[in-house]
């Protein structure tokens, strides 16, 4: 007889599967079969995740390893003091906007 192990994943750790699944370009039940994961566990939590506060999602997501995204070079007008504005939608709500000039 086989042992179907499960994990118990936490919010931190759904807040990275439903990342993971964002970022595959794959349909919900494409992804959890791909991944293995609890298809009506990954929907209970990703709604559970929409519903709670933007910070508690950005803490959630603070224990993942960030990511290196390589911008490439300033344009010469940025570089010699040109306005520049970025803006990275986090998702849940949350924007963080940096802005120079």
């Amino acid at each position: 007889m086989d042992v179907v192990r499960r994990s118990h994943r936490g919010a931190a750790g759904w807040a990275v599967v439903v990342e993971r699944w964002r970022s595959s370009g794959l349909s919900v039940e494409a992804f959890c079969r791909r991944d293995g994961v609890n298809r009506a566990g990954f929907y209970r939590w990703r709604a559970l995740l929409a519903a709670s506060a933007p910070e508690r999602l950005a803490s959630a997501l603070k224990s993942q390893a960030p990511d290196f995204v390589d911008l490439g070079v300033l344009g010469q007008s940025a570089a010699q003091g040109g306005r520049f504005e970025l803006r990275l939608d986090l998702g849940a709500g949350l924007v963080l906007t940096l802005v120079r000039g």
